[in-house]
């Protein structure tokens, strides 16, 4: 998976060296490479985001998992002291052992055999019990354990390839300052009004508006600098409300709206789930556009909808 990824990551900039060791590109020609290799950039780090939500579940499974084996385990345990116990009385009495005993008793006969039937059953019950329990703790155990190593593996290889581009991303900005005399866009702090809205979706865009000018950066999540899921993330934990560190993982947590329907404190996605943004109103959007930049207000057709989703 690592060659293929790292080789996914390449196609959008191998280009530029070789281009730059034969002739300087043009303004249009290298922005799209810069452009191609920022959205790959942006496509890694919410990959990266939704394994990292993988890998925190199945941990969190495992301790469950682990947690819940504790009855069954006491069971067994007592079933194996009332077992020892019986073997003990056989031994000590010899062949018939525990069944004379019993025999012996002021019972009478049906009554007693009766009573070391159900005896025997029922402990025979608990150690099947656990014998089940454990068998399928140790079958999910196993399964649990191959799947967070897979995961890792993955996050590791999604980090190798995140520096990758991001190498290549910077070979291409100096590229760019060499040529234009700029490395990266520039923020300037918001002084405009922010709108008055009513109820948790006011306080989630009022926090989107407070972080205009805080960079991009791959993974964060504030309070001083965001991804793009990071800040729609962070604004709607100002206000109360919890949605994972993913773009795609945030579509599937919130409604489904139309655009016409749009609110502002609604997700306005992009690139097939590449990318969020949060609606503030008057055809605008608020987001974390990718690395380079940061957080802006922009129009929401900056690039074609994907789709939209209003948090419950």
């Amino acid at each position: 998976m690592r060659a293929l990824v790292v080789a996914a990551i390449a196609v959008a900039i191998t280009g530029a060296s070789a281009t730059a060791a034969h002739a300087a590109p043009s303004t249009s020609e290298l922005t799209k490479k810069i452009n191609a290799a920022q959205d790959k950039l942006e496509d890694i780090t919410e990959s990266y985001n939704k394994m990292n939500l993988s890998l925190k579940k199945t941990i969190a499974d495992e301790k469950a998992l682990t947690a819940s084996l504790g009855p069954a385990k006491a069971k067994r345990d007592a079933a194996s002291v009332q077992i020892g116990t019986i073997a003990a009385a056989q031994y000590m009495s010899g062949q018939v052992g525990t069944m004379n005993v019993l025999l012996e008793g002021p019972d009478g006969l049906l009554q007693r055999m009766s009573y070391i039937d159900q005896l025997s059953r029922s402990r025979q019950r608990d150690i099947s019990d656990y014998a089940t329990a454990s068998q399928d703790y140790d079958s999910r155990q196993a399964a649990l354990k191959a799947t967070q190593d897979k995961q890792a593996a993955t996050v590791k290889q999604l980090a190798e390839g995140k520096k990758k581009i991001k190498s290549d991303l910077a070979k291409l900005l100096a590229m760019r300052k060499a040529a234009y005399g700029q490395a990266q866009e520039t923020g300037s702090a918001y002084t405009g009004p922010i709108p008055k809205i009513a109820g948790s979706a006011g306080r989630a865009v009022a926090y989107a508006y407070h972080q205009i000018n805080d960079p991009y950066e791959s993974l964060a999540d504030g309070p001083d600098s965001f991804d793009c899921s990071g800040l729609t993330m962070a604004a709607w934990a100002a206000a109360g409300k919890s949605l994972p560190h993913n773009a795609a993982a945030q579509y599937r947590a919130t409604a489904r709206v139309g655009r016409a329907d749009l609110k502002p404190g609604d997700l306005v996605f992009y690139r097939s789930l590449g990318h969020v943004g949060i609606y503030v109103g008057g055809g605008k959007i608020i987001d974390a556009p990718h690395s380079g930049t940061y957080v802006n207000l922009r129009s929401i057709n900056v690039m074609k909808p994907y789709g939209y989703g209003r948090v419950r």
